[in-house]
């Protein structure tokens, strides 16, 4: 007996579940809630299990829903590859494409990539933090983003995985000093609470030098020799050096995950723009520039 899920009720689940709101997702779907809410329903009981768990005014996924989280993005995602292989057209009218503020460089080559092929999509740029970025992708303010966090609670697509390492300028001490002078792109950068955590482990005192969303004011800071910083490893200017951070009595960094972020509902432009990442990004070694190693 052939078993066939619909792909609609598969689009209305991973809508709520990655924006928390049934309310929500109703609107990024254009429905009413309460065809959400029945959508979701009959795909629970096609499946026989529930699929989330109501916690203090909040949608939370349940066990069975986060097994079905990951495979129903991959149909999703193959059937809109498919459909749109096979009904290749010219793309037109606007492609908003969300970016942490340090991924804009790597990211170059698929733009550059997509705009060659699709002269008639005007693409624009959204930097913000990875928070930010992802709630942008559930709020429908971006249709597409790469975003950044933890290697261990990474969300979506993961294009590749990355050292986070200490930065320095060259010939700078200002490892050494205490309290340990930081500069940070951006307070809400998914970055800070793991450097300030991996301190605290450390009982490493820290001050802030600098933080107000510029990553070249950033960078220049840490060229002056004023503070260090964390940065992936492949983002890393050739002009600084990374600290080897035992050596350096500084705490080692967990990896990084860059992942791509994409509504359910996205737009064909935006799904041609992430197979441009996919084939820019992914899959390849994220190799530093040349630089120095600071040993203490």
């Amino acid at each position: 007996m052939s078993r066939n899920l619909d792909l609609d009720l598969l689009r209305t689940f991973v809508t709520v579940a990655e924006s928390g709101s049934v309310t929500v997702a109703a609107n990024l779907l254009h429905m009413t809630q309460g065809a959400a809410s029945q959508q979701i329903k009959r795909l629970e009981d096609r499946l026989d299990c529930p699929l989330f768990v109501r916690k203090a005014r909040k949608l939370e996924l349940s066990r069975h829903g986060e097994q079905l989280l990951v495979k129903a993005r991959q149909m999703l995602r193959l059937n809109d590859e498919i459909w749109a292989d096979m009904t290749a057209q010219s793309l037109h009218g606007s492609l908003r494409v969300g970016v942490p503020y340090d991924l804009v460089t790597p990211l170059a080559p698929a733009m550059k990539a997509f705009a060659d092929a699709h002269p008639h999509v005007e693409i624009s740029l959204v930097c913000a933090t990875s928070p930010e970025l992802s709630e942008a992708v559930k709020g429908g303010r971006v249709d597409v983003a790469l975003v950044e966090s933890v290697a261990s609670e990474a969300e979506g697509e993961v294009i590749r995985i990355e050292p986070l390492v200490w930065v320095t300028g060259r010939g700078s001490d200002a490892w050494r000093k205490r309290p340990l002078p930081l500069s940070m792109v951006d307070e809400r950068c998914t970055f800070r609470p793991v450097v300030l955590g991996a301190l605290a482990d450390e009982d490493i005192a820290w001050r802030t030098v600098f933080e107000s969303g510029n990553i070249e004011a950033t960078a220049a800071t840490v060229r002056a020799g004023l503070a260090i910083t964390a940065w992936l490893v492949s983002t890393v200017p050739p002009d600084l050096e990374t600290i080897a951070p035992h050596a350096a009595g500084l705490p080692a960094l967990p990896p990084f995950a860059i992942c791509l972020r994409l509504p359910s509902t996205a737009q064909p432009a935006a799904l041609e723009f992430a197979r441009c990442i996919r084939e820019s990004m992914s899959n390849k070694a994220a190799v530093p520039h040349a630089r120095l190693v600071i040993n203490a």
